[in-house]
């Protein structure tokens, strides 16, 4: 499996509330889960800096992954940037 990683800013006039970010959140998880069964949800942090959240996902099917970054976008009322990811060794060991 590749691993990929999904940058998140959320769009600050989206959710004015903070109660909603759990909303948002299970609805976002829910149509990915349902639309893109082929994208493997490793872990997500929120980070402070440039963007509010980073995503790591694992995937075989680069389509599928990008399907889930314009979910995120779509029903997370986010910007996205989606990164390809590898391992730190394998990198050396193609050197």
């Amino acid at each position: 499996m590749q691993t990929y990683i999904i940058l998140s800013k959320l769009s600050p006039d989206a959710l004015k509330e903070p109660v909603i970010y759990r909303e948002m959140a299970a609805r976002v998880s829910k149509k990915i889960k349902d639309e893109c069964p082929e994208v493997h949800w490793k872990q997500s942090f929120a980070v402070l800096g440039r963007f509010d959240v980073v995503d790591v996902v694992e995937s075989d099917n680069p389509k599928q992954v990008e399907k889930a970054a314009m979910i995120i976008r779509a029903f997370g009322n986010s910007t996205t940037e989606t990164l390809f990811a590898t391992p730190w060794h394998e990198f050396l060991d193609m050197l």
